[in-house]
């Protein structure tokens, strides 16, 4: 059982949240909350696996939340997938830096969302088509660094340096095996490591680095 905690300042959505999630065998929501503060107290105290966290909230907003979720010590990891009604740029590099797993758009259906906090439970990032779009358009404008900086991949191996360049580039595991003729098994493995060793959320943090580092690039 996957368990999921909402965060909106919208009673209303909250309810309809809870349904949606609440009709699922496998999904169960153990609280809610309707501010950044009020949702780090729960997720501390609670400890879900996914956490639905708005953006725009008073007294402390969702990337501010999250950001202080994701600092906090903790046993188990907790996802955490961002919602909101704009796919505003800032939006989502600053969600991702605060250690967002994901980012979905408020006019997702009931099946987007479904599969949202399956997505992310499993370990996986998420973003919607429209954020994602976004996210690269920026990277393709933004100018790249004078240098790239491989020494962020020192503690890599030579195989892991491919897989981490890979997955930047948006490649599946099995699209990595296939490229890499390797089993998918063994990419899972690579990719695990490489978080591990980088320090990484998710696969959408391993593209943020390899952007942000000038180790991928338009083209």
């Amino acid at each position: 059982m996957t368990r999921v905690v909402v965060v909106d300042d919208q009673q209303m959505f909250r309810m309809g949240l809870r349904a949606i999630l609440q009709a699922q065998d496998d999904l169960e929501v153990v609280g809610e909350a309707s501010d950044g503060a009020e949702a780090v107290a729960l997720v501390l105290r609670e400890q879900p696996d996914v956490v639905l966290m708005d953006v725009r909230m008073p007294n402390l907003d969702g990337i501010e939340a999250t950001r202080r979720i994701t600092a906090a010590p903790s046993d188990r990891p907790v996802r955490i997938v961002m919602l909101t009604t704009f796919d505003v740029d800032d939006y989502v590099f600053d969600a991702l830096r605060a250690g967002a797993s994901g980012f979905l758009l408020k006019d997702a259906s009931a099946e987007e969302l479904v599969a949202a906090v399956r997505t992310v439970a499993g370990g996986e990032a998420l973003l919607a088509p429209r954020v994602t779009r976004h996210l690269v358009e920026a990277f393709v404008a933004a100018p790249a660094p004078a240098a790239p900086r491989t020494e962020v991949l020192d503690v890599l191996t030579e195989r892991e340096r491919d897989v981490f360049l890979l997955i930047a580039r948006g490649r599946s595991n099995g699209e990595i095996a296939a490229e890499l003729f390797i089993a998918e098994q063994t990419v899972k493995t690579h990719v695990g490591r490489i978080l591990a060793k980088l320090q990484l959320r998710d696969r959408v943090h391993v593209v943020v680095l390899a952007h942000e580092s000038g180790l991928v690039g338009p083209g």
